[in-house]
């Protein structure tokens, strides 16, 4: 498998992507617009909650075997040598996995045509925005740590996805707190992922895409700051992808 895409072309059509997704949203936000009968609103969450599903579960299981084909051991699990290529399976589904994110985009749109505008935060267009721009730099750059990265976040949307859908179809589960703890898991995983990249990098011959993975370090802070900053204390599931459930 070769090399991912042009690395000219990918540049603008990351950007390209992100500005309209800022601009549309923003317009959007600003006219007047629809109104979907909730048969009809509802049924399109749930082909977007099983499309999602559908493809969280596919990439977790290609990222898991791509792990067990092109992964020798556990420090490769977390630190690629310098000058590792982002070529091969394993990067195959990462690159999958970037354009999920733009289709997540969706997301936004659905708060949009649900008027529940109070969900359309600063933070949900933050965290979609740099999601995407942050799974670019580290397909470019051959981040290490990919590997763990994709299969956790894969699995947990897995779970997040089911929850939603399950709401959707108007069930309920008792089981919100589960999807929170899950995301939460996720991201003092991401920490426990950085001090070991830290430690091989720097007691080893260092780690390839060391300078996106600082990028996605801040981005992971600077998150984890919005959250505790303007979330309140208790708050339904975080928006890894924020989904529209609400009746």
């Amino acid at each position: 498998m070769g090399k991912w895409p042009n690395t000219s072309f990918s540049y603008r059509f990351l950007t390209l992507t992100v500005l309209s997704y800022i601009s549309f949203t923003f317009v959007l936000s600003q006219l007047s617009r629809p109104s979907l009968s909730r048969p009809l609103f509802k049924s399109i969450t749930a082909v977007d909650n099983i499309f999602l599903l559908t493809l969280s579960f596919t990439m977790a299981l290609g990222c898991l075997a791509s792990n067990f084909s092109q992964v020798p051991n556990f420090k490769n699990l977390v630190c690629f040598p310098r000058g590792t290529s982002p070529s091969g399976p394993l990067f195959f589904w990462a690159y999958i996995f970037y354009l999920s994110k733009i289709v997540e985009f969706i997301d936004t749109l659905l708060i949009i045509l649900s008027g529940s505008m109070k969900r359309l935060s600063f933070i949900h267009v933050y965290h979609h925005s740099m999601v995407v721009i942050m799974c670019y730099i580290c397909l470019e750059s051959a981040q290490s740590s990919v590997p763990m990265v994709l299969v956790t976040n894969c699995v947990v949307h897995v779970v997040m996805y089911t929850y939603y859908l399950l709401c959707t179809l108007g069930m309920h589960p008792k089981w919100k707190k589960i999807v929170t703890d899950f995301q939460l898991v996720q991201f003092r995983l991401s920490f426990l992922i950085m001090a070991v990249v830290v430690f091989y990098h720097f007691t080893a011959s260092g780690c390839s895409g060391i300078l996106s993975w600082c990028f996605n370090g801040a981005f992971i802070v600077s998150l984890l700051y919005l959250f505790s900053t303007f979330m309140p204390r208790v708050t339904p599931p975080m928006p890894t992808s924020s989904r529209v459930t609400n009746n």
